[in-house]
């Protein structure tokens, strides 16, 4: 959900010292009361927090999580119908990673009390985790990307276990780099920092299923999407390209996909999919 101005004032204010650690707390509840209340009225029957808490929907992991320049990565450009491009400058490993806090332990236990409805939490997944390494700048850390993800993936499957033990039942893995694997730009950008876009896809893959595995009573879905950022999108292509892959060997549960109909090419399943478009990116590809 789109964070509003009054939050990311706030969190402008934080950052230069000019309001305290508790006082900016106040606003981010008020932010996340008001996105309750908005998936409520709704109708919605599983709510978030809409990721209030975060400057970005990836935040989590940098902010709880020592080792990255978060500014210092692959930036990548979105845009619109129009033609109009805005660039996002994303993480990137710099240092070998180290547990700072819990990644979204807080959001599940704080929104759980201000909703009697079903809950979820978000996490990346380790193929939008992989796009935060470069082979320049992140090999002094670890020399490959298999080295980094090996560690992404015990982490997260630590915040899993806890939010587990907490009484979540419901985890959402965001995997919009899943759907830049549909673009040839974004797949020519991998080339040029060393990785095959196929051979990274059946990877990440794997280790994501290595993420879920394991949690009896935790239901997991991943969300794909071609990415919004200010309303623009980055990448575009139909699903086809990687749906194979993707609906036959992950060992996800649900399927939360950005697409106007639900056409995707993807064998028997006995798993649910969701289809769904909310903004105004008719230029993506179904």
């Amino acid at each position: 959900m789109l964070r509003p101005q009054f939050l990311a004032d706030a969190r402008q204010q934080l950052e230069r010292g000019e309001i305290d650690p508790a006082a900016f707390k106040r606003i981010e509840d008020r932010a996340v009361d008001e996105a309750v209340r908005l998936q409520e009225a709704a109708g919605l029957d599983v709510v978030t927090d809409g990721e209030q808490r975060r400057y970005a929907f990836f935040g989590h992991l940098v902010d709880a999580l020592e080792g990255f320049d978060k500014f210092g990565g692959w930036a990548i450009p979105f845009r619109d119908e129009a033609g109009t491009e805005v660039t996002l400058k994303r993480p990137v490993v710099v240092d070998k990673l180290r547990w700072r806090r819990q990644m979204s332990v807080e959001e599940f236990t704080s929104l759980r009390g201000r909703t009697s409805r079903p809950v979820k939490v978000t996490l990346v997944s380790a193929q939008q985790a992989a796009a935060y390494y470069d082979p320049d700048k992140s090999r002094a850390a670890y020399p490959t990307r298999d080295a980094y993800l090996a560690d992404l993936v015990d982490f997260t499957r630590r915040e899993i276990q806890e939010l587990r033990r907490l009484g979540c039942e419901y985890v959402q893995i965001d995997a919009p780099q899943y759907a830049a694997l549909l673009d040839e730009k974004i797949r020519e950008g991998y080339r040029q920092r060393g990785s095959d876009p196929d051979h990274l896809l059946d990877a990440c893959i794997e280790l994501d299923n290595a993420i879920i595995g394991g949690h009896s009573g935790v239901t997991f879905g991943i969300h794909i999407c071609r990415g919004n950022y200010q309303s623009m999108f980055y990448a575009s292509g139909g699903y086809d390209r990687i749906a194979q892959q993707v609906f036959r060997r992950s060992r996800l549960h649900r399927f939360l996909l950005d697409v106007r109909a639900p056409a995707l090419r993807a064998g028997r399943s006995r798993r649910r999919v969701g289809a769904g478009e909310l903004e105004k990116t008719a230029a993506r590809g179904g």
